[in-house]
Order: structure tokens, then sequence, then C-alpha cells
């Protein structure tokens, strides 16, 4: 009887959340510095904020997955 490969499907959630969080790291780097430079940070925050939505929609659907291919369709 061949199991073959079983996911745990918490794990792979934990992990795609923490390259989710490490993707979201590096869009806003840049950003933090522009955010204290007076006549750059409304264009920061504006940068910001659309980072922000960007990745909560990515973690609502990684949480909503079921399956694996699920949660690489909501990977960055």
């Amino acid at each position: 009887m061949d199991m073959g490969i079983v996911i745990d499907i918490n794990k792979a959630k934990t992990i795609a959340h923490e390259i989710r969080r490490a993707a979201r790291s590096a869009e806003f780097a840049p950003l933090d510095i522009k955010a204290t430079i007076p006549s750059e940070a409304v264009a920061a925050e504006t940068a910001r904020a659309a980072i922000r939505a960007k990745y909560a929609n990515m973690q609502t659907a990684i949480d909503a997955a079921s399956t694996v291919d699920q949660i690489k369709m909501a990977m960055p």
C-alpha cells in the first residue's frame, strides 16, 4: 500500500506565512526610509497602504486554503 507523500496543511500554511512576511518586509524596506522624508512621506504611506492590503488579502487566502495548490496560488 503506497501512502505517497502526506503534506501537513497547517505546516504548509505556516511556511507560506513566513514567506509572505519576508516578501512584505522586502517591499516595505525602501518605503520605510521614504516615510521619514517629509516631501515623500505621503506617497510612501499611500504605497505602504497598498502593500498592506495586498498582503492582507494574501493572508486571508492562505488561511482559507484547504489544499497545497490553493496555498501556492495565494503566494507572492
